[in-house]
């Protein structure tokens, strides 16, 4: 078994390691403390308050009240629950509008809609990744039912306008749904400011556990639940509790909350760092995405690289130890081009040569340093190899 001292990890936008803070408060819901928050004696209690405190810790990161949190298997399930419920709630809506960006859990389940009849708009994005708020607002028609538009980009990190276009939204009296599995711990978020309604995470981003996640469901906004069953999380979403994982994710979003607060995260500085050396120290590269930092979660460099095939490029890293991507880990294995890359610039070849990397608060300077030293001599190597052989040497 490989152990995190052999090898650089920057592939936390695919997940993070979890805080051992997280693990030490999970272990006893995974041993002593196994009673159903459901029951009603006082050994369950035990495991219902785990789940309540857990609320407020993340309502708390957030900004919002803890009524307004359904737990939820992850992400995925969160954007899917949203998009049921909103189609559930306007019979004769029958349009939705998303971006050509989001992850594939919001795009498969609007493709699978439009196999049922209804009509979505897939908004284009520009050279940056940013879509124009202008052209969204025009496309809101009387029956649109969900406007649905991330809040980070998982592959790029550019922040959308999120923020504006909720603002867009009520006052055409339009649902609005963000994506937000990026953002929460990486950027403040307080939605108590905000006109958004539903939004979705995932605690493995974060430093919490896989396998579960959260929806934000404004109190004035209604919600019909994509699982029913025993009446679980108010009503809004059956099953019993994942007590140990929402206990890590409440433990992990307090721990987030703590570094947002204090500022002493270093991801940004690190993330910066690797930044401006690669682009110094490689001719042909470039970052993807909008170019002020600012306009990033400060996690995420996604860089282009003239004369490479981002699979080639991923293979020789892994094998010095230093583990990135070419976009979402979803699409690991896929032959398909980032559809994010492609959505920014349709005609370019960037989508074939990019790496995504992306840093942790469990990343060293020491690890920066050593992808510093390697990715210049990784994507040197491969231009190497792919440069024609002159013919007084092929002869």
């Amino acid at each position: 078994m490989i152990t995190g001292d052999e090898f650089v990890y920057l592939d936390n936008n695919a997940t993070t390691p979890l805080d051992p803070a997280v693990i030490e408060e999970m272990l006893p819901f995974l041993t002593k403390c196994y009673g159903n928050p459901s029951s009603g004696y006082t050994f369950a209690g035990q495991a219902r308050k785990a789940v309540d405190l857990a609320r407020e810790r993340l309502a708390a990161l957030l900004g919002c009240e803890p009524s307004e949190i359904v737990f939820t298997s992850g992400g995925t399930e969160s954007n899917n629950a949203v998009i049921h419920s909103a189609l559930q709630f306007a019979p004769l809506g029958k349009h939705v509008i998303t971006s050509a960006v989001e992850h594939s859990a919001v795009l498969r389940p609007c493709q699978d809609l439009e196999k049922r009849g209804c009509t979505v708009t897939f908004l284009g994005v520009d050279r940056d990744g940013n879509v124009d708020v202008g052209e969204l607002e025009a496309a809101i028609r009387p029956e649109t039912a969900l406007v649905s538009i991330m809040w980070a980009n998982n592959e790029t990190g550019v922040l959308l306008p999120v923020e504006k276009i909720a603002e867009i939204c009520r006052q055409k009296g339009v649902l609005f749904h963000t994506d937000a599995v990026q953002a929460v711990g990486k950027i403040p978020i307080h939605l108590r400011n905000t006109a958004i309604n539903v939004l979705s995470l995932s605690a493995h981003k974060f430093h919490g556990p896989k396998g579960v996640g959260a929806l934000y469901v404004n109190r004035r906004t209604r919600f019909s639940p994509l699982i029913a069953g025993g009446g679980q999380e108010n009503g809004r979403r059956g099953g019993t509790e994942n007590v140990a994982s929402i206990v890590g994710l409440g433990k992990a979003a307090e721990l987030a909350a703590k570094y947002l607060e204090e500022g002493k995260c270093s991801v940004r500085s690190m993330r910066d760092r690797f930044e401006k050396e690669i682009l110094a120290s490689i001719s042909g590269a470039s970052v993807n995405g909008a170019p002020a930092a600012a306009e990033r979660i400060p996690n995420t460099s996604s860089l282009s690289f003239e004369g490479i095939e981002s699979p080639a490029a991923l293979i020789l890293l892994d094998r010095h130890g230093l583990c990135c991507s070419a976009g979402s880990a979803c699409k690991t294995g896929s032959q398909e081009a980032s559809h994010v890359l492609r959505a920014m610039n349709p005609n370019g070849d960037g989508a074939r040569r990019s790496l995504r990397f992306s840093f942790g608060r469990f990343n060293t300077e020491a690890q920066i340093d050593r992808a510093i030293e390697l990715v210049p001599r990784v994507i040197g190597k491969l231009r190497q190899t792919a440069s024609p052989i002159p013919v007084a040497t092929a002869l």
